[in-house]
């Protein structure tokens, strides 16, 4: 049974709609109006304006190999975060087999540890093994913490088709690369687009586990972390605002990508 919703109660769920994105951004409103400070730290109101920590974080070239560890580390970690996360999804959710309820169970235990204790054991483990923690190794980190919850996105949308499209195709003489090819994967293809888009965010401000396991390098989190306990400066909130906006684009991007998607799927 469909109900009408009143005038007045589709005002307060704009409302409430509202209130809910100020609070959620109105923190990185203050970071990005902190950046455009002329004093060294920040106070409200700001008496001045400049643009120069920008033109610092865009000429430092520290700040730009950060960018390229953390981005080489998100870069890696959704590219495999992609293939383990797609084919688990399939084991998740597709097909019985034995052993498949302690896997369903076992896969996601990670999410549950806190990231501290997690990123802690792995750089026990590390040491135990002799490796030398460096950027690979938080790719490792990353990938214990990040591919169960692509995976998860992934199942999601694999509950979510039904099985008999792929019988109908196997019927009509597919193999089972075509069916992978041409059925599985294009239904698929909004949790692939969700769960990559995840894996690189959260790879890319994952802060405890980067602590523990880079070692020497260090991703943009860490640094950013260390300039807030000492030597803070308007640059740091200038890099923030950098990298908020790098991400709005990013979302904007996956988001046009996947109505493309559907526009095409549509149109066949």
């Amino acid at each position: 049974m469909i109900t009408r919703t009143s005038p007045r109660m589709r005002l307060v769920f704009f409302l409430y709609g509202v209130l809910a994105l100020v609070f959620l951004y109105l923190p990185v409103l203050a970071v990005t109006l902190a950046s455009f400070s002329r004093k060294r730290y920040v106070s409200f109101p700001i008496a001045r304006y400049t643009t120069r920590w920008y033109e610092k974080a865009f000429d430092s070239l520290t700040i730009a190999d950060l960018i390229r560890t953390s981005l080489t580390v998100a870069l890696a970690v959704a590219a495999i975060c992609l293939v383990v996360g797609f084919f688990g999804a399939l084991a998740y959710a597709r097909y019985p087999w034995r052993g498949r309820k302690i896997y369903q169970r076992f896969i996601l235990l990670p999410i549950f540890f806190p990231q501290s204790v997690l990123g802690l054991a792995l750089l026990l483990w590390f040491n135990f093994l002799g490796v030398v923690p460096s950027w690979q190794t938080a790719i490792v980190a990353h990938l214990v913490w990040v591919a169960p919850i692509s995976t998860l996105i992934m199942a999601i949308q694999a509950y979510s088709f039904d099985p008999a499209l792929e019988e109908a195709a196997r019927d009509m003489g597919a193999n089972a690369w075509q069916v992978l090819r041409e059925i599985t994967l294009p239904l698929l293809m909004p949790g692939v687009i969700s769960a990559g888009l995840f894996s690189f965010l959260l790879s890319w401000g994952n802060f405890p586990l980067s602590l523990f396991t880079t070692g020497a390098d260090l991703t943009l989190p860490e640094w950013l972390y260390a300039k807030m306990v000492s030597g803070y400066s308007p640059l740091v909130p200038a890099v923030g605002a950098l990298t908020v906006l790098g991400v709005a684009v990013l979302l904007a991007l996956a988001v046009t990508s996947m109505w493309l998607f559907r526009r095409a799927r549509g149109a066949v």
